[in-house]
């Protein structure tokens, strides 16, 4: 765990000084943020939902080939669900191709019984993650992604998941209407009854140049042994974008 940390740590740092000259002169922060309602809390890996309607809030901040990502979730009670801080670093970084390295401190959040009592645990966790992504054009891209999670708490799980996902945005219905759609293949490797490959398909729909957009997630299993095993599931929602 801490060797990891390090070798993260050290090709950051490594690159960034390298690349600092260069950076400082034509790098400006920028920063977006986005909130949304939905109706069955899907987490950042699909494969695991809250199983209830839930708030999520996203916000960007990025300068030169540093960004840091933050997300935060909530039931309707205001209830923490998890909340992650992804700091992210360019290793690529041109118009067609880009190549980031990844480290997320998060938390995760469930009720325990104990004593007729409900309490609220968190469980700790550090993911380092490794993202390619390829252009085709302004509109069209390809994801890959791997990520390394490690719990740190008894109970919490370590494993893998890989991802591959296709993006298609900007896709006129009318004068006025956009289209964005996404289909993701994921597979998960965690201790215990947590393996699994699913599909997710994603549509988004939106008003040209008005930042309120509805979308709709669903997630399908394809082979699994993760008991209950989790069916069909989909979300509905509502985001504002900043």
């Amino acid at each position: 765990m801490k060797a990891a940390l390090s070798l993260v740590l050290v090709i950051l740092a490594t690159n960034s000084y390298s690349l600092e000259k260069a950076d400082s002169t034509k790098s400006k922060l920028k920063a977006g943020a986005s909130f949304s309602l939905n109706s069955n809390g899907i987490a950042s890996i699909p494969a695991f939902s809250l199983g209830d309607p839930a708030v999520i809030a996203a916000v960007n901040l990025a300068k030169g080939r540093f960004s840091y990502d933050p997300v935060l979730a909530y039931d309707m009670n205001l209830r923490p669900w998890f909340i992650d801080n992804w700091f992210n670093f360019k290793l690529i970084n041109r118009p067609t191709f880009e190549l980031r390295a990844g480290l997320n401190i998060s938390s995760f959040f469930s009720d325990v019984e104990l004593s007729d009592t409900v309490f609220l645990q968190g469980q700790r966790y550090f993911a380092f993650a490794m993202t390619g992504i390829y252009k085709f054009s302004p509109t069209i891209s390809l994801l890959l992604s791997y990520w390394n999670d490690r719990g740190q708490d008894p109970g919490s799980l370590k494993g893998h998941y890989i991802n591959l996902q296709g993006d298609k945005t900007d896709i006129p219905i009318g004068k006025h209407v956009l289209l964005a759609v996404g289909l993701q293949l994921f597979y998960i490797n965690y201790d215990g009854s947590n393996d699994g490959l699913f599909l997710s398909p994603r549509l988004a729909s939106s008003v040209r140049n008005f930042p309120i957009s509805i979308f709709f997630q669903a997630i399908q299993p394809l082979t699994t042994n993760v008991e209950p095993n989790p069916g069909f599931r989909w979300n509905i929602g509502v985001a504002y974008t900043l």
